[in-house]
């Protein structure tokens, strides 16, 4: 029923984004919308901040004439997904739901903490490997005391057994354990899905808008049931839908519905005001990217500056 109820919509919606004019009045501290103009301005400050995000053109028949031509929509692409949101544990005392007797489920409001993705990426983004193994740097000095020493006569050691001393043996099968548990550890390798992540200009609803196509760990794409893994189920199928995309030829992708985009920003520009601070139109972006992501907590694409506020 939510699926018909969400393509009856988007439909509407399409009919409706011919007949709704475009907005020339800046009206982002009163209601959290924005106009063309600073949708463009805060698409250059988040390029500027974030360079793996760019501007791209999308195809010349779908371009929308109130947007210049060489910045349609932005993206962003290969974004990772360590797991699986149903891998995750929500911690829902970091979560504020908004107007959750809308019959819709409500908004999670931006107070998430992604605690324990946070500490497993970091773990990831610390690995190093050595060009060196552990004590090469005393290996030089007893390569230069061996060059002295004869070599060792391969038939005579095996004459005198010396292939059957026990210290030999146990170095063997350290040996043997150890490609047993390297061999172990590929197998057990996180396999990666990944994400194209695009953010365009929704004319009806005056806010940007969030689409995402994923691929597999062969870089296949993801069938619609396998991108809802990755989307909080809170959230699947009622704030994530599957559209055609504005500027781009089918297939359809995953996108983040902007019904609730200027309410929640609305709040967060109030909230941040009592407490003195001021969010200038600029920024407006980088703040939608973080509170977008309690839809989508596992795809990894928020790697944008800090915002003091």
């Amino acid at each position: 029923m939510s699926g018909l109820k969400n393509y009856m919509l988007s439909k509407a919606l399409q009919v409706a984004d011919y007949v709704v004019p475009v907005l020339k009045d800046s009206k982002f501290k009163e209601t959290g919308v924005l106009t063309p103009e600073e949708f463009v301005a805060a698409g250059d400050h988040l390029v500027h901040h974030c360079p793996t995000w760019s501007w791209q053109t999308g195809e010349e028949s779908k371009r929308k004439p109130y947007l210049p031509p060489d910045k349609q929509y932005l993206v962003t692409k290969n974004v990772p997904c360590y797991r699986r949101c149903k891998q995750m544990e929500v911690v829902q005392e970091n979560e504020n739901i908004i107007d959750a007797d809308d019959g819709d489920g409500g908004w999670v409001e931006p107070q998430f903490a992604a605690g324990a993705l946070a500490a497993m990426t970091d773990k990831v983004r610390d690995l190093t490997v050595d060009d060196k193994p552990a004590g090469s740097a005393t290996a030089g000095a007893d390569d230069d005391d061996d060059d002295d020493e004869p070599a060792v006569d391969i038939d005579e050691y095996e004459e005198e057994g010396l292939d059957d001393d026990p210290a030999t043996l146990a170095s063997g099968a350290a040996a043997e354990s150890s490609t047993a548990a390297a061999s172990a550890a590929v197998d057990n390798v996180l396999q990666t899905r990944t994400y194209d992540l695009h953010i365009t200009y929704d004319k009806y609803y005056q806010t940007p808008r969030l689409w995402l196509f994923g691929y597999d760990e062969n870089q296949k794409p993801l069938k619609v049931d396998h991108m809802y893994e990755d989307i909080s189920q809170d959230h699947a199928n009622k704030t994530v839908t599957i559209e055609n995309h504005p500027h781009l030829p089918p297939p359809p992708r995953a996108s983040v519905h902007p019904c609730r985009h200027a309410e929640v920003m609305k709040k967060i520009i109030e909230t941040v005001a009592e407490g003195g601070g001021d969010i200038g139109v600029h920024a407006y972006l980088l703040i939608f990217l973080k509170f977008v992501q309690a839809v989508i907590p596992t795809i990894e694409y928020d790697y944008t500056r800090q915002i003091s506020m």
